[in-house]
């Protein structure tokens, strides 16, 4: 299957801090993927990398089989919505459209003025004075009459309130059925991603975690609990992304291809909420195991 985006050993460093590193992805055409980290993770790093803002410092990466930015045509093949939907204060809803008109090659007029009325913007009214789920649906109407092969978002509802962001949402999954594009979408918020992405990207200190289907990573990751144990006695094919212990109980998140038998243990599968908690705490398993060998 054609990737949208393939990054091998990618990394950013701003003098002596690394944004990114170590970024080894490839995310298939036609997938939404949920992009989602902790602040600071490289969220925005990678994203700005992918849509040719930034130069990696180290690696390489190709979105839709070109260098990003790399020319006009390539250009014309991505759209960007960046943190904060942002726009133009000073231009109407209207300017906007002639704005985009102007600088897309694939630009869809009929497609824009169509939105915008059913979204009941103003033409005449400026951007200033919308709200911000209304500067948000401009800001994505602009995206996505772009006509892009591949549609980023950074953050884009992260401001919004409850109404507003579900509302982003649908009109974002509604295009994407209709118009066919890829799209990878930058969030804190799980429950967003859980409704709309089939393809989900963890980032933790500037690394990328895990990579990989949604559906096919909910059905390789199991919660296990029972009677305390030590992660060195657990089957090698059972990796440990995160564990907790009392004084008589250990809990891990696994991730294995194999089934599991050990008839001490409970077995339950995971949310999409619980499988980024659980990378987004992987930090800490070493820590663990280390306060373990100390009680001992």
């Amino acid at each position: 299957m054609t990737s949208v985006l393939e990054a091998h050993g990618l990394g950013k460093r701003y003098g002596r801090r690394w944004a990114l590193r170590e970024c080894s992805i490839d995310i298939p055409a036609g997938h939404v993927v949920g992009l989602v980290g902790p602040n600071g993770a490289g969220k925005t790093t990678l994203l700005k990398l992918a849509s040719g803002q930034l130069e990696p410092t180290t690696g390489g990466i190709t979105v839709l089989g070109g260098r990003p930015a790399g020319g006009r045509a390539q250009l014309a093949k991505v759209g960007f919505v960046a943190q904060d939907t942002p726009v133009y204060a000073g231009l109407s809803v209207a300017d906007h459209l002639r704005l985009g008109a102007r600088l897309n090659l694939r630009w869809d007029a009929a497609m824009a003025r169509e939105r915008i009325a059913r979204l009941g913007l103003a033409p005449a009214q400026r951007a200033g004075k919308l709200s911000g789920g209304q500067r948000a649906q401009l800001a994505l109407t602009l995206g996505l009459a772009k006509r892009p092969e591949l549609l980023i978002l950074d953050e884009p509802v992260a401001s919004l309130d409850p109404l507003a962001r579900r509302e982003f949402m649908q009109g974002l999954m509604e295009a994407t059925v209709e118009h066919e594009f890829s799209v990878v979408l930058s969030s804190h918020l799980v429950s967003d991603l859980e409704r709309v992405c089939d393809f989900l990207i963890v980032i933790v200190d500037s690394r990328v975690q895990v990579a990989g289907e949604t559906d096919k990573l909910l059905a390789t990751h199991y919660r296990l609990t029972g009677p305390r144990r030590d992660p060195d006695r657990l089957p090698a094919d059972q990796h440990v992304i995160s564990a907790s212990h009392t004084e008589r109980q250990s809990t891990y998140v696994i991730r294995t291809d194999a089934p599991i038998h050990d008839p001490a243990w409970t077995v339950t599968g995971l949310s999409l909420e619980d499988l980024v908690l659980a990378y987004m705490d992987r930090r800490t398993v070493e820590n663990r195991r280390v306060a373990l060998e100390v009680r001992r």
